[in-house]
């Protein structure tokens, strides 16, 4: 179900690593049924640049297989829970997986203007579910298209991010790659330099939050939930 990087530790993060006793790692999910497609043609641009930057990375498929909605039963809140209930699909995989990482990709082909609805259902799953292994972790969305619909899907997948406190990590452009049949994203060559200038981004931020020691900040506490309708 995953490929696992080979990582090439560089100078900085071999410091990092000293200083911290830990390597950063990204958690990269491909959320296209096909798993040598477009999309993930991106993310093993963005793996590839990760590596020479020290920084350790795996590339996890949702696959072709149903990946369940949240249903809203509550479960998750139980005095006595320990997760989402279904746990026996690609949700519960990366939920596990992101007890591990320090920082979380995402790329998604476009379908109708939207995300593939698998992701959707896992992200608003396991954001739902295990918030908790999300908050604070740096974040980004690729979304990949034949022509049109991206800057929409990304929108979708940022607003995500920003709900759950999670540092949303740019590029030069917005993070996009262009084509239609196998492969053919890599002949849109300033789309590769997009996802190239992402990973040096979330190398270079990552970096900086852990080399600090600094924790997290400490917010609020959330009010009870306002209604315009009373």
């Amino acid at each position: 179900m995953a490929a696992v990087g080979v990582t090439v530790v560089s100078p900085v993060s071999a410091m990092l690593s000293e200083m911290t006793g830990k390597q950063c790692k990204v958690l990269l999910v491909n959320g296209s049924p096909r798993t040598d497609g477009n999309t993930f043609c991106c993310l093993k641009e963005i793996e590839s640049e990760l590596q020479k930057h020290g920084v350790a990375s795996e590339i996890v498929q949702i696959g072709r297989k149903p990946v369940r909605m949240c249903i809203n039963c509550g479960g998750c809140r139980a005095e006595d829970a320990s997760g989402c209930v279904f746990d026996d699909d690609a949700c519960a995989v990366i939920t596990q997986k992101m007890k591990e990482a320090d920082a979380l990709i995402v790329g998604t082909p476009v379908y109708y203007g939207q995300p593939n609805g698998g992701i959707l259902s896992l992200m608003q799953r396991m954001f739902f579910s295990a918030g908790h292994l999300v908050q604070n972790k740096p974040a980004a969305a690729l979304a990949v298209c034949r022509r049109g619909g991206a800057t929409a899907t990304l929108q979708t997948m940022n607003m995500m991010f920003e709900m759950m406190n999670m540092p949303v990590v740019t590029s030069q452009y917005w993070n996009i790659a262009y084509g239609a049949g196998k492969g053919e994203v890599r002949l849109d060559t300033e789309g590769m330099q997009t996802m190239r200038t992402l990973a040096t981004n979330m190398a270079f931020l990552l970096q900086k939050i852990h080399a600090d020691g600094q924790p997290a900040p400490q917010r609020e506490e959330r009010p009870q939930f306002m209604n315009f309708i009373r």
